[in-house]
């Protein structure tokens, strides 16, 4: 159940402290456990304060936050956590949209590909038809959008049904692609078990944060 909104005026996005932004600013740099702290306590501020928020500007910003602090931050932050867990969920979230966002035309291909392959996982997904660069674009911002201001078990549900659906196109691509080019279709099998593996882990965060365990 979301918080209700106490009438104060609503919080702003919280601060990221990175260790090299903390060593940078002359601060001495977190011993690994305070790393593992500060990993978990910036993702469930994050979550919270969005969700508490309902305020659809918030949202927005969150949605595009890698936009503002770059990837690599992000990752510092989190991408070193346990893939089950809230910030290794996050980072998975913010990895795969800034993937799309970046490389739409080859997100939509391998998209396209896996889409005869697993029906199911098309429609949990949810993305529109049909599913060009554009329409990807906007499904991993709705599924971001979902972790602030909707049901967030549901959203890493439909991160993980479109990366069964694009690990399911790569590797019918790496297929198509091993006739000519063996060394790129083994590149191109690798990442598609990779995508099949981030699906079964947002699978499991979905799980844990229906059970109160996603921390």
């Amino acid at each position: 159940m979301r918080n209700e909104p106490s009438g104060r005026e609503n919080p702003r996005r919280p601060a990221f402290f990175s260790p090299a932004a903390m060593e940078s600013q002359g601060g001495t740099v977190p011993d690994p456990a305070q790393v593992t702290e500060i990993a978990h306590e910036t993702a469930a501020v994050l979550v919270g304060t969005g969700r508490a928020a309902e305020d659809p500007e918030l949202t927005e910003r969150l949605v595009s936050l890698v936009d503002e602090l770059g990837l690599s931050t992000v990752a510092e932050l989190w991408a070193d956590r346990p893939a089950r867990s809230l910030p290794g969920a996050l980072w998975r979230l913010y990895a795969l949209r800034e993937w799309v966002q970046r490389n739409p035309e080859e997100a939509s291909a391998d998209y396209a590909a896996g889409m005869r392959f697993t029906d199911v996982n098309h429609v949990v997904a949810g993305v529109a038809e049909p599913p060009g660069p554009a329409e990807l674009q906007a499904l991993t911002d709705a599924v971001l959008r979902g972790v602030f201001a909707g049901d967030l078990d549901l959203a890493l549900q439909r991160a993980a049904a479109f990366c069964r659906v694009v690990s399911a196109g790569r590797a019918d691509r790496a297929h198509s692609t091993d006739v000519t080019d063996r060394e790129a279709a083994g590149q191109q099998t690798r990442r598609a078990a990779n995508m099949l593996t981030t699906a079964e882990d947002l699978e499991a965060g979905a799980h844990l944060w229906r059970v109160g365990e996603l921390t």
